[in-house]
């Protein structure tokens, strides 16, 4: 097969089969269904990536989809806590989910925004996913399994022992072959879509599985990250863990499909409907930002005496749109019953709603609209 073959491991009543992936690159079938949803996701990145000229404070919108991806990509692997939970964490606001599943989503925007700034001045390698991998596991669950280190021990996926899995990646001592391997492919000079070589990484990853936890999180940040290296997004809008969860069965069916029946190019028609389907969507909520804002801009400058601090609220809640009186205070250094007296008034412009109480009965409000369009 072109991915790679099952080889035995060890013998008796101990043997089992690990996956050893072939090195990259290899032939892929370019047909002609694969070159039109080729064509299309190239597209639609270029579309995607013309956001970011025309949104306004871009890196807000950034920041919100990073804590989405985050949210996400972490419920992929199980964690509970909701967009919601990580934004009112972020604004220091009581969450009602359990504190360490909030502290590993934070730990994974920790994590992507260190790669990025990182990748302004140093490439896209073995080194920097190591640094990502121990942020994301910083005191959290699987803090224990060799954070920033590449395994030096067989892990499998699924199954109650290594002979019943549902997968076993290949033995410890090929990760690093293979490893480097994959780090020289994402600088082989040899013409093929970047976005081509985007799907092959991260299957490639996740049939390496160097890591003994976190690898599906840090192979779906190597999407981006690749996209950004390359310089086909100037910001990092594209974010795939949406597509992934809302189709999460034939996601997982799909790169299974790859190391049990060599079906490369279904991986990556799966792969390219989710770059034209999420970079359609995160264009539409560029759309629908700026129609907002303009709106309630509109709405609050008719406001009277109350829209100077009105409006500088409004800036600020597309960074938080979680908010307490205690945020309007610092921000507009109004006393306590003027800013109060202005959430009234945001409320009843609806801008702001109500999304309920802290333990200490501190009210919560958030920018709904904003907020929808997200969570």
């Amino acid at each position: 097969m072109r991915a790679g073959q099952y080889i035995k491991q060890l013998k008796g009543d101990l043997e089992y089969k690990a996956f050893v992936p072939n090195f990259l690159p290899f032939q892929i079938e370019l047909d002609d269904e694969l070159q039109t949803l080729l064509t299309k996701a190239h597209s639609a990145l270029g579309r995607l990536d013309g956001v970011s000229e025309v949104v306004p404070d871009v890196d807000f919108f950034v920041r919100m989809y990073v804590n989405k991806e985050a949210t996400l990509s972490s419920q992929v692997e199980g964690t509970e806590a909701t967009l919601a939970d990580v934004l009112r964490a972020g604004a220091k606001i009581e969450v009602s989910k359990s504190p360490s599943d909030v502290k590993e989503i934070q730990n994974y925007v920790s994590a992507m925004n260190h790669g990025l700034k990182r990748l302004k001045e140093f490439p896209l390698s073995l080194r920097l996913i190591k640094e990502i991998h121990k942020i994301l596991l910083e005191d959290v669950r699987g803090m224990e399994r060799m954070p920033g280190e590449f395994r030096t021990s067989q892990n499998w996926i699924g199954g109650t022992a290594i002979n019943n899995a549902t997968f076993v990646p290949s033995s410890p001592q090929e990760v690093l072959n293979l490893l480097d391997n994959l780090e020289k492919f994402m600088y082989d000079k040899a013409p093929m879509s970047s976005l081509l070589k985007a799907g092959m990484i991260h299957f490639q990853f996740e049939n390496i599985h160097p890591f003994l936890d976190g690898n599906g999180r840090i192979g779906r940040l190597l999407i981006t990250f690749y996209l950004c290296q390359q310089q086909e997004l100037s910001k990092p809008l594209l974010y795939l863990s949406a597509f992934f969860k809302k189709h999460r069965k034939e996601y997982y069916t799909r790169l299974h499909a790859v190391h049990e029946d060599d079906d490369v190019e279904g991986w990556l028609k799966f792969f390219l409907e989710g770059v034209i389907e999420t970079s359609g969507e995160a264009v539409e909520t560029a759309r629908k930002i700026l129609k907002i804002r303009d709106e309630d801009t509109r709405i609050i400058a008719g406001s009277g005496r109350i829209s100077k601090h009105a409006l500088n609220v409004l800036e600020h809640l597309y960074k938080t749109p979680f908010i307490t009186l205690k945020h309007v205070m610092s921000w507009t250094s109004l006393s306590k019953s003027n800013a109060y007296n202005l959430l009234q008034r945001m409320v009843e412009m609806k801008v702001l709603y109500l999304a309920g109480k802290t333990s200490t009965r501190e009210n919560v409000y958030y920018y709904k609209s904003y907020y929808s369009l997200f969570g």
